[in-house]
């Protein structure tokens, strides 16, 4: 621990110089148990819910099989939080140290990332244990069943929030402005009302009660929290919670590719410029770097997913030799992935990164579909449209309490798996309560229109 003190001391006085700009990082070693678990909830304490057991054991077999091994884990705010696995290797340690420094330079930079604290602030961690402890309290209030079946509702909702929207919203306006009649608007009417002798018109009321929502509302965790016909204080307080936390969790999830090449670029550069002492330890930190970024699983195998590492790497390689440092700040703090690979993957980069589409037969069998740049850039950025989700909007709610849903195919380009569709309505009248409506299409483009009642 000693010597990975003095290592970080001096990354980090080179970071400063080659102008990297961050909020202090607090380093803290943990047993891999806990980096596991801490990966798996997304926070260090959050709220207790089943699926996180799923995960876990998911993560699990992935580490056994090779498949996954979790270096840190990272946590933007003021100041950013870093956790190092105690049995890596010195070496990989110092590579993860440098690599923390380039997501905590990230994270100030970006705009998403700097939206996303001027909301919540800086105090991720805090917050989550806030949020843990007052669940704990319903769990002891409430019972057990009843808390974890409205955290099923708000967890399985919890991609469908509105990022566009304000993290703290009120409610909506009770009354909208109702626009002039033509009856108003005509100018011998006008004239008429001012005649001499003429009574003063009665004042006449502009607005009218709104509907409910008075647009399309995509933010499900704050409409059903707002709006839920017979939700208790706390089941309101359980949806929100999670909300905040779906919010914090977007940048990370929006800027992946970004985010992950930025650091990598980084903890290389910073590798190569300590002059690291002794030179056996630079030279299994840089063996440690080329297995973060390589693009393949193992030795020749073909990769069929794509290694945000390694692709982000390579285009910020690329930004930095043809446009120079300064404008990969620039485009560091303006983009997010979409803008990121749309603009700056070429084909030429594509094609030495041998991407490709590929699809895949009923028999199980593969074949490349397309190597077009287009068709990459959107294979690649197809998973990460609406943080994942499928885009489906609250529309109306009718006088019995009845909610109406859309979903927005055209946008989202897929249509839905009607089973699991199913399942998540069944979910979402357990907290409503009343009759939900989803209309939509399925995988093949059929309109149906799915009724759930509350048994």
């Amino acid at each position: 621990m000693t010597q990975l003190a003095d290592y970080a001391a001096h990354i980090d006085n080179l970071a400063r110089k080659l102008g990297l700009s961050y909020y202090g990082v607090d380093f803290e070693l943990v047993p891999e148990r806990f980096m596991m678990e801490t990966a798996v909830y997304g926070l260090p304490v959050r709220m207790p819910h089943w699926s996180f057991g799923v995960r876990y054991i998911r993560q699990l077999v992935q580490r056994n099989m090779g498949h996954s091994r979790i270096f840190e884990v990272m946590f933007p705010g003021d100041p950013c939080k870093a956790y190092l696995v105690d049995v890596n290797s010195l070496a990989e340690n110092v590579l993860v140290v440098a690599h923390v420094l380039g997501h905590a330079d990230f994270a100030r930079r970006n705009g998403l990332f700097r939206r996303s604290m001027s909301m919540a602030g800086g105090r991720i961690l805090e917050q989550a244990a806030a949020r843990a402890h007052r669940i704990e309290r319903a769990l002891a209030e409430h019972g057990h069943e009843r808390v974890e079946a409205v955290l099923d509702a708000a967890l399985a909702l919890e991609a469908h929030i509105d990022v566009n929207r304000p993290l703290y919203r009120g409610p909506y306006e009770e009354k909208a402005a109702r626009p002039s009649s033509i009856e108003d608007d005509d100018p011998f009417r006008r004239r008429w009302r001012h005649l001499p002798g003429e009574a003063a018109p009665e004042p006449v009321d502009r607005t009218e009660p709104r509907k409910t929502p008075p647009q399309p509302e995509y933010d499900l965790l704050w409409f059903i929290a707002q709006y839920g016909p017979d939700l208790e204080g706390w089941e309101r307080d359980v949806f929100l919670a999670v909300r905040e936390e779906s919010f914090y969790f977007y940048p990370v999830f929006a800027c992946q590719i970004m985010n992950e090449g930025w650091a990598s670029y980084w903890h290389a550069r910073l590798l190569r410029e300590a002059e690291i002492e002794p030179p056996d330890l630079y030279v299994s930190a840089i063996k440690a770097h080329s297995d973060v970024v390589r693009p393949h699983a193992s030795g020749d195998t073909l990769a069929l997913s794509v290694n945000p590492y390694h692709l982000g790497f390579s285009i910020w390689e690329k930004i930095v030799d043809t446009q120079g440092l300064e404008a990969a700040r620039q485009i560091c703090a303006e983009e997010d992935d979409f803008g990121f690979v749309r603009n700056y993957l070429d084909p030429a980069l594509a094609e030495q990164l041998d991407l490709f589409v590929y699809e895949a037969s009923s028999d199980g069998s593969l074949k490349i579909a397309s190597r077009e740049i287009n068709a990459v850039r959107e294979a690649i950025l197809e998973p990460r449209f609406n943080f994942g989700a499928p885009r489906v909007a609250a529309t109306d709610v009718d006088v019995d309490g009845s909610l109406t849903m859309v979903h927005d195919y055209q946008s989202d380009g897929r249509g839905l798996d009607l089973r699991r569709a199913e399942r998540v309505l069944e979910y979402v009248v357990r907290v409503w309560r009343r009759p939900v409506t989803l209309r939509t299409v399925d995988e093949d483009g059929a309109r149906h229109e799915l009724n759930t009642r509350l048994h």
